[in-house]
């Protein structure tokens, strides 16, 4: 349901926050906004090499700004395709849900929330029942793709998953499938979970062998 937004209190903040996301345009070169399919990789004979292109390509994913904008490498969110601070200024806090008087519900709803006749850049508010930042020690801000696959496996620094429960989370995580869906105004992240969930579960099935880099 389209709303409008009054420049008052808590709302202009939110619009504030909501601009520092929008993008002015959405068009975006088809393939770069595409992912192989996981079956395509089946050509290259070398179960490690294959492993790692696998994964190469799933970083496509994980490296895109809609991802690491929420596991930033310090205390504040990211925005935008630039991922420049989150606007207004808001903070980690308990469980990754901000300080009290600003969390992240003050602004973020369960769902995106369609923004008219306030500006042109801002199109949407972006929304998730479990809107939050992701825990610092699953940071991945300035870190290589061979960081972050480390990282992933590691159940110190991936919130004590198994590999198995990294593929579920990959592949069904309701807030991860945000990306794919992130409001008017946003780039999505390239391909569709679907098509992520298999390249993660090929990888893994493939011994979860991590870029060099």
């Amino acid at each position: 349901m389209n709303i409008k937004l009054l420049f008052s209190g808590a709302a202009a903040l939110c619009l504030i926050a909501g601009a520092g996301l929008a993008l002015t345009s959405v068009s975006v070169a088809q393939d770069a906004n595409a992912l192989r399919s996981a079956e395509s990789f089946k050509s290259i004979a070398d179960e490690q090499a294959r492993s790692v292109a696998l994964f190469e390509e799933a970083g496509k994913v994980i490296q895109h700004p809609r991802c690491v904008n929420c596991h930033p490498a310090a205390d504040q969110p990211l925005q935008g395709m630039n991922m420049h601070l989150h606007q207004p200024p808001v903070f980690r806090g308990d469980g990754g849900m901000g300080l009290v008087g600003m969390q992240c519900n003050t602004c973020h709803g369960a769902e995106n929330i369609k923004v008219v006749g306030q500006s042109d850049t801002l199109k949407s508010i972006p929304g998730n029942p479990a809107w939050h930042l992701a825990p610092i020690e699953m940071a991945w801000e300035g870190k290589s793709l061979g960081k972050i696959c480390e990282q992933l496996k590691d159940r110190k620094r991936n919130g004590d998953m198994t590999m198995e429960e990294m593929v579920e989370h990959m592949a069904h995580d309701d807030l991860v499938g945000w990306g794919w869906k992130p409001g008017d105004g946003r780039e999505p992240v390239p391909g569709t979970q679907e098509e992520f969930g298999k390249l993660i579960r090929a990888w893994v099935d493939t011994g979860a062998l991590c870029p060099k880099v």
